[in-house]
């Protein structure tokens, strides 16, 4: 790949860092070389990304219609294995909603990280969904939580659910799983005696209707930031339960800084003429 040369880098790094914002979706195919993902997961991207068969043994990719199934190799290989696994394991089609753009950063709208292509979300509603439904399914997730009394909905979830889970946490590729404090719950009050798998499944705000894994950097990655390591135990502590407290008012919110890119994130924008 040819980068441009240091005063174009230079005028690309005076933009202002809401401009970076949509550069990225415009860029509409992966960016040749060597997979490689750079910087963080709120603030990256990827060269190498590869794209997500839209059907596979035991999935089914949705929302395509947002150009958002992109990521590293090591993605591909581990959802398509969650997907055999849990064909295996009886469990009907999962549905893969947005991994990463064609070169990873930042979304318009909707996530803030996502940006490595180490990151995918699931549904927690299972398919087979028709072609054209699956490719703009708005407003057919299935919220798992009753967020009145902050618990799971036990008419909607099943064994399936928990089964998924355990099975998506227990692949040593996984750095953590987010999902709702509720789901969080039920998974400590269900797990048993097997509760290694607990330690990955971390409690994040939203997540009522899928849950969002990532993956640890690969080992070949040397410009890619891993996030601190999981705490020891299975999260199923007063942790936990802290999710469940009302927050205080703490005045006006703070506006959101947006960081500049990575130097090598920048260089690749700069390198698609954006």
């Amino acid at each position: 790949m040819k980068f441009v040369n240091t005063l174009l880098l230079g005028g690309l790094l005076a933009l202002s860092a809401n401009g970076f914002a949509s550069q990225w979706e415009k860029i509409t195919k992966p960016i040749a070389g060597k997979a490689q993902s750079i910087g963080g997961y709120s603030n990256g991207c990827i060269i190498g990304a590869q794209p997500l068969a839209l059907k596979g043994e035991g999935y089914q990719v949705i929302r395509s219609v947002k150009n958002r199934y992109y990521g590293h190799p090591q993605l591909l290989s581990y959802l398509q294995q969650l997907a055999q696994n849990a064909k295996a394991a009886g469990i009907p089609p999962i549905l893969i909603g947005d991994m990463g753009m064609p070169a990873g950063g930042r979304f318009s709208s909707g996530h803030a990280s996502h940006q490595t292509g180490l990151d995918a979300d699931i549904w927690l509603r299972f398919g087979p969904m028709d072609d054209a439904t699956a490719r703009n399914p708005a407003g057919l997730a299935t919220v798992m939580v009753d967020h009145a009394a902050n618990v799971v909905n036990e008419r909607l979830w099943t064994a399936h659910h928990t089964k998924l889970l355990k099975l998506a946490a227990s692949d040593g590729r996984v750095d953590r799983i987010f999902v709702n404090p509720a789901i969080k719950v039920k998974l400590c009050q269900s797990a048993g005696a097997d509760r290694e798998w607990l330690r990955k499944i971390r409690p994040w705000y939203a997540h009522d209707a899928h849950f969002h894994v990532r993956l640890t950097c690969p080992a070949d990655a040397a410009n890619c930031e891993n996030q601190a390591p999981v705490p020891a135990g299975d999260g199923c502590g007063a942790e936990l339960y802290s999710w469940f407290e009302l927050a205080k008012p703490s005045g006006k919110p703070k506006a959101k800084v947006i960081p500049q890119p990575p130097q090598l994130c920048q260089m690749i924008l700069s390198s698609q003429g954006l």
